[in-house]
């Protein structure tokens, strides 16, 4: 079983990274416009003060006229910190607002990270107890035992929202899942199972109480802490440790683990060997979740066992236990039923939704977006991937179901099938966009020419493709600037990564002589004329490079300007046989997905070029998996008002009707009705109007200005100007672009290389 590097970030990175543009990682965005003074009469003063009367006369009718239905507070004070111990409650903030970040990123719930500087449990619980009303569920984080069984318990007592400990329950909700897949698979029964649970803390007493609640008997049971077995009788057990003692005459985990079917170990590393493992029951289910590192390694049980189920907390091994999986969708199903609690009920719902979905043929889509892997279940697919999209449209359903059958839910869902399609909506789908193209590109790793190598951001983004095993990054500069700069990013000047330039005369020679071959006829050029190119500039060098086979693609631009760059492209290499070549740009705006072409090439593309535009884009929208819809679009709708300009896309639109496309494809249209479904009404005739993905704008002009402006002032993601039909896979990053841009546009330059048959050179 491989187990490759765990992705490094100096310590400058991670202060950088937490400090640029606004310190920490979230903000306040209003969710309704605060333009004019209707508006804010409406927003505040007077008109606030309707929904003010609405809630002091029902307190449920808060989740309809404020965020309180989709608004959890993280909540800690420090005392227990991700392994580090009590850094006090300050010192966890930038943890909350991690979380706070899952939240939103998985689960689409706004999120707001609370510390609370205090120890005494009373204190603690008194505080979340006088602000619980603005919000519709807590999350209990990083609190030390026995504290947090205390501030969980009396909190659950006395608030009628949901309170969840995601240390303990989401542990205990992913392990469950875990082991019901591993019993199904070793074929053993649940009721006559032998558990030993290594540790003694929140998440091991969490697990086990699940594990009872799924169907182990209580007495199949044995805890094991720093002392040895919890036995009836030991003295000094707390309240908590003493509700999991059982008649046992083990007294060490190594008479415990003799015959057990399965090992849960949530201690510390080493804490089981290879021998104990050997004691084990046939078939042994060995889940190893210290953090970072297992109790034993995958490796070391395949050393003495080739029978037994490993499970660890590593993303590098198979089967992580993975609290993603977990709390971001639990809460939005009981967020979305207005549940007064999370119950037993809802953790075995959500543990079992989760089981089921790791039994289910992986449709092609979640292949996409887990880079082209198609796992199967079995030893080593017992839990669903962290990147799985199809976990926000199963585990929230199955957690409603069960606040609703369990009395709990203050709110019905009449229609689950509508309210599946709802939460696929919620996610953004550029997230799972790269995350597929990354995954893809792990397993296929590819040299990718970083042109601007002493540029900080073009550096960066070189190292972190580097670092999270993305490719094998190449950088183009002066040795000594490009180590300077990475000691200035924080790394040690002779990190291990290939920086070349032309004082390489052996694959100058080489370039030279490509390029003279290709423009001695093209442009009348020299020898020395071509010398002189790839001497002195290193888009012509990382060009060769590509178009000589040194590199299998590359990324540039971010210092010069978007033309400049591909002026100095166009010399090396031509556009794809057959097609043409135009900027593409992947926009996200609240979710949905748009590609605006041409931003980049043509400023005054003709009717011809627009149909070969939609034709190309088309193509490349399906390798992002999308079912293209393409709306031309203009400044007039089917021809109103009628300009030269209307008649020009009209004539587009023509030509791909002739030419027997297998797309949908409507135009002339407006921005806003190719995108809004609210016009659908008044074109029933077409079925582009509200449902385009693809638009083709009529110039360059109109392309650019369009999505800078939504990246400027409608906080839009983008993705590009993406060059679609070139002759080699080469990105151009927009002047200025940041870290993760450039990145992305590597990343994409290798999954063309693999993805696209370019045209090989000699």
């Amino acid at each position: 079983m491989k187990k490759t590097k765990v992705d490094h970030y100096t310590d400058k990175e991670a202060l950088e990274f937490h400090s640029q543009k606004k310190p920490g990682k979230i903000e306040i965005v209003a969710s309704k416009s605060m333009i004019t003074k209707r508006d804010l009469a409406l927003a505040y003063s007077p008109g606030v003060a309707v929904p003010v009367k609405k809630i002091s006369e029902n307190p449920d009718a808060a989740y309809d006229y404020t965020s309180k239905g989709n608004l959890v507070a993280v909540i800690s004070n420090g005392s227990a910190i991700l392994g580090m111990g009590d850094l006090g409650a300050l010192a966890s903030k930038p943890v909350m607002e991690g979380k706070a970040i899952l939240f939103k990123r998985f689960a689409d719930i706004d999120s707001i990270d609370l510390e609370i500087d205090a120890k005494d449990p009373e204190e603690i619980i008194n505080s979340i107890k006088n602000f619980s009303p603005s919000f519709g569920g807590i999350n209990l984080e990083d609190i030390a035992a026995p504290d947090c069984f205390i501030i969980e318990e009396k909190l659950k007592e006395i608030l009628d929202i949901p309170v969840f400990h995601d240390d303990q329950h989401g542990t205990a909700i992913i392990t469950t899942a875990a082991l019901i897949n591993a019993l199904d698979i070793t074929k053993k029964s649940i009721k006559k199972i032998k558990v030993i649970v290594n540790g003694a803390g929140a998440s091991a007493m969490a697990c086990a109480n699940l594990f009872k609640n799924s169907g182990v008997p209580q007495d199949n049971i044995t805890m094991v802490d720093r002392k040895g077995v919890i036995y009836r009788g030991r003295e000094n057990l707390n309240q908590w440790k003493s509700r999991y003692a059982i008649e046992t005459s083990s007294r060490t985990l190594d008479d415990a683990i003799k015959n057990a079917d399965v090992f849960l170990g949530l201690s510390a590393k080493g804490a089981l060997t290879k021998n104990m493992v050997k004691k084990m029951a046939k078939n042994p289910i060995i889940f190893a979740c210290a953090n970072p590192d297992p109790e034993i390694t995958p490796e070391e049980v395949e050393q003495v066992r080739d029978d037994a189920i490993v499970a660890t907390g590593r993303s590098d091994y198979p089967n992580q236990v993975n609290n993603l999986i977990g709390f971001p969708y639990i809460f939005r199903g009981a967020l979305d039923v207005r549940s007064k609690t999370i119950n037993e009920e809802m953790k075995v719902a959500a543990a079992n939704a989760i089981a089921k979905l790791a039994r289910e043929d992986v449709p092609d889509e979640v292949v996409a977006a887990m880079g082209g892997d198609r796992p199967h279940y079995g030893k080593d697919y017992i839990i669903p991937s962290t990147f799985d999209p199809r976990l926000i449209s199963i585990i929230p359903v199955a957690v409603a179901k069960a606040a609703i059958d369990s009395g709990v839910a203050r709110k019905k869902i009449e229609n689950f099938e509508l309210y599946q399609d709802q939460l696929k909506q919620r996610l953004d789908p550029t997230v799972t966009i790269m995350q597929g193209i990354n995954n893809y590109i792990k397993k296929n790793q590819k040299k990718i020419v970083f042109a601007d190598g002493e540029d900080e951001n073009t550096l960066k983004a070189a190292i972190a493709f580097k670092n999270s095993r993305l490719g094998i990054p190449i950088l183009i500069g002066k040795e000594e600037k490009v180590k300077e700069q990475i000691k200035k990013i924080g790394y040690n000047e002779n990190f291990d990564i290939e920086i070349v330039n032309s004082k390489d005369t052996s694959k100058r020679e080489k370039y030279v002589k490509y390029l003279f071959k290709k423009l001695q006829r093209e442009q009348g050029l020299l020898e020395w004329d071509c010398d002189r190119l790839v001497r002195n500039d290193r888009v012509i060098w990382a060009s060769c490079m590509v178009a000589c086979g040194d590199a299998d693609g590359a990324v540039t631009g971010n210092t010069r300007r978007f033309g400049a760059s591909l002026e100095k492209i166009k010399q090396v290499v031509d556009v794809r046989s057959g097609e043409i070549m135009f900027g593409l740009n992947l926009v996200v705006h609240k979710g949905k997905t748009i590609f605006v072409g041409d931003t980049s090439v043509h400023e005054y593309p003709s009717s011809e070029q627009m149909a070969e535009m939609a034709i190309s884009a088309a193509r490349v929208v399906r390798l992002f998996g999308f079912d293209p819809k393409v709306a031309f679009v203009s400044h007039s709708t089917f021809g109103q008002p009628s300009t030269s300009r209307t008649k020009h896309i009209k004539k587009a639109v023509e030509i791909l009707k002739d030419k027997n496309v297998d797309f949908k494809f409507d135009g002339d249209m407006q921005p806003d009705v190719a995108l809004n479904e609210e016009y659908k009404s008044l074109y029933p005739f077409s079925k582009i109007v509200g449902n385009a993905n693809i638009l083709i704008m009529p110039g360059q002009h109109s392309a650019a200005i369009s999505y800078k402006m939504m990246k400027t002032l409608g906080d839009a993601k983008v993705i590009g100007p993406l060059l679609i039909g070139l002759g080699l896979p080469i990105e151009i990053a927009p002047l200025r672009s940041s870290t993760s841009e450039i990145l992305n546009l590597a990343s994409i330059a290798a999954y063309s290389a693999d993805v696209i048959d370019y045209k090989k050179v000699d």
